[in-house]
């Protein structure tokens, strides 16, 4: 009998099982948990700029997302299939909306608009029958009043007419036109039939006239020139001004032009920039150098028009004496200039300062006052902050004057006092319980009505302080009759509002156009005329009583 073997036999490994990988969330908690801190931080803060709280929150959630990319991708743990299909996924996303999608533009508050790429635009062209006119088809209510200026008659938010019914609902608005129409800020102006504003068309700044009641183009006059950003927005930005027999209209490039009202016909034309001895950006010099750039141009000119004792006067933002300029009405020579404050994006009003009228304009760093005749400085207000100054100053009484900007600042009541034949300007209160970024505000009754960076509020003229602040409506325009007032809303809803100085009143509103809508809108008699850079309608709103001939 053999004896077993000593040596046992080697048994073979038993293969292990291998542990489960967990992924790793902890990074992910981390970031996802400061983000919404950090969110809560800047939305909860105390500061009044919203343009501001937007740009933040848009580099933190890129931070952000970018982080949770790389955890994803690097540091989770998950398995490679997992992790490949998510690479592939977010880059199919991103070339599907990228295929779809272009960045057209910002909003009010800085937030990025984006259109389908494959949208197109039938912008109209002069009709062959343009002589003939509605002009006859029109009633009283709008032959008896005029829209010939930026903001109304008096350029101040109010413009007469009959009053307003306030029932939208039983007595809805009634569309007479509403069609395509070239980019540009600017606004309507209206005499009897005619309906003028500035386009950009390819690469020619237009001035175009429409039959009011139609929208039948009547004429237009083009001239080589663009100005296109994706901040400010393309084509002109100021609303013409209708004089007599003509239309005077300042585009984007500081090309100003005066047109014959009946036909479109150049009667004369200036170049604001040359005048004012500003330069291209894009210009050189012999030695190669660059030339002294052209700040006004940095928005593009927004100045509109003003008509006042047979000048046009217009902002150019000049240096050594050429900040304002005015022009001859008839034959387009420069008869003045004055001031060497740089360019806002504001217009040049009237205003009675004790007993004596003077022209002012809200510059980028003070209110100034010219002398209508001469255009030598009487007296200024500094305001110097690095924000656009784009709202109009509200004249209230003879001495006194409300400013108002954006981007967190607030207004300011400006008192003028004139002691020995001189003048000076001293701020009685600042408040910012009104920050008008490019609405225009409107005095009614002793209080401030208007957009609080993009939220409708009233304010007492005495002290700035606020009444009620209620209504997003973004940032768009207000016009105002008798006891309402009409909003234009940054996303293109017209909004009627009892003008009351205890709670907000909204009485009606309809859908007027699609899309960011900045553009001032135009109320003559019963006609409402809106515009933004894509779209152009004229609506019948509902009316009562009988007008008076102002």
């Amino acid at each position: 009998m053999e004896e077993p073997e000593e040596e046992a036999l080697e048994q073979e490994p038993i293969e292990e099982i291998p542990t489960e990988i967990k992924p790793r969330w902890w990074p992910a908690i981390i970031i996802s948990a400061c983000l919404a801190v950090v969110l809560t931080t800047i939305w909860s803060g105390s500061g009044d700029n919203q343009q501001e709280r937007v740009l933040k929150t848009g580099g933190v959630l890129i931070i952000s997302f970018v982080l949770l990319t790389i955890w994803v991708l690097i540091f989770s743990r998950f398995s490679k299939q997992l992790r490949l299909r998510i690479l592939f996924s977010l880059i199919g996303a991103f070339a599907l909306f990228g295929a779809c999608f272009r960045f057209d533009q910002v909003s009010g508050n800085m937030v990025p608009i984006f259109e389908w790429r494959w949208a197109k635009r039938s912008l109209p062209e002069v009709a062959d029958d343009r002589q003939s006119s509605s002009s006859t088809g029109l009633d009283s209510n709008s032959t008896q009043f005029s829209f010939p200026q930026f903001l109304g008659p008096t350029r101040d938010c109010k413009t007469p007419g009959p009053k307003l019914i306030a029932d939208w609902e039983s007595n809805p608005p009634e569309q007479m036109w509403r069609q395509d129409i070239g980019a540009a800020w600017s606004g309507f102006v209206v005499s009897a039939n005619r309906a003028i504003t500035q386009e950009q068309r390819g690469e020619n700044e237009i001035v175009s006239c429409y039959d009011l009641l139609t929208g039948k183009m009547l004429w237009m006059h083009s001239n080589p020139g663009r100005y296109d950003t994706k901040i400010a927005g393309e084509g002109p930005r100021a609303t013409p001004t209708i004089h007599k027999k003509n239309v005077y209209a300042l585009g984007a490039t500081g090309i100003l032009n005066c047109l014959e009202l009946e036909t479109g016909k150049p009667v004369w034309q200036r170049n604001i920039a040359s005048d004012a001895g500003l330069e291209n950006d894009d210009e050189v010099d012999q030695t190669g150098a660059s030339k002294k750039r052209n700040k006004a141009k940095e928005w593009g000119y927004s100045s509109s028009p003003l008509i006042l004792e047979g000048k046009v006067i217009v902002s150019a933002g000049g240096e050594s004496g050429k900040s304002l300029l005015a022009y001859n009405l008839d034959s387009g020579e420069p008869v003045w200039s004055g001031g060497n404050s740089r360019a806002g994006y504001s217009s040049a009003h009237t205003a009675t300062i004790h007993g004596e009228e003077q022209v002012l304009i809200f510059n980028q760093e003070e209110l100034t006052a010219h002398a209508p005749k001469t255009g030598s400085v009487i007296w200024s207000f500094e305001w110097k902050v690095g924000v656009p100054h784009v709202s109009m100053p509200v004249i209230l009484n003879d001495n006194q004057i409300l400013l108002s900007l954006g981007y967190g600042q607030g207004s300011k009541l400006v008192q003028v006092t004139k002691n020995e034949g001189s003048y000076s300007a001293n701020e009685l209160w600042s408040s910012r319980f009104m920050k008008a970024k490019f609405t225009n505000l409107v005095s009614h009754e002793g209080h401030i009505y208007g957009l609080d960076d993009g939220i409708f509020a009233c304010i007492n003229q005495e002290d700035g302080r606020r009444k009620w602040k209620d209504g997003r409506f973004g940032h768009g325009q207000i016009l105002m009759r008798a006891n309402h007032i009409l909003v234009m809303a940054e996303n293109g809803e017209v909004i009627l509002i009892e003008a009351s100085p205890e709670e907000q009143i909204e009485l009606s509103r309809f859908a007027a156009l699609d899309g960011k809508t900045w553009n001032p809108h135009t109320l003559v008699g019963e006609y409402l005329l809106v515009r933004n850079h894509r779209e152009a309608a004229c609506y019948k709103l509902p009316v009562t009583g009988t007008p008076k001939q102002k």
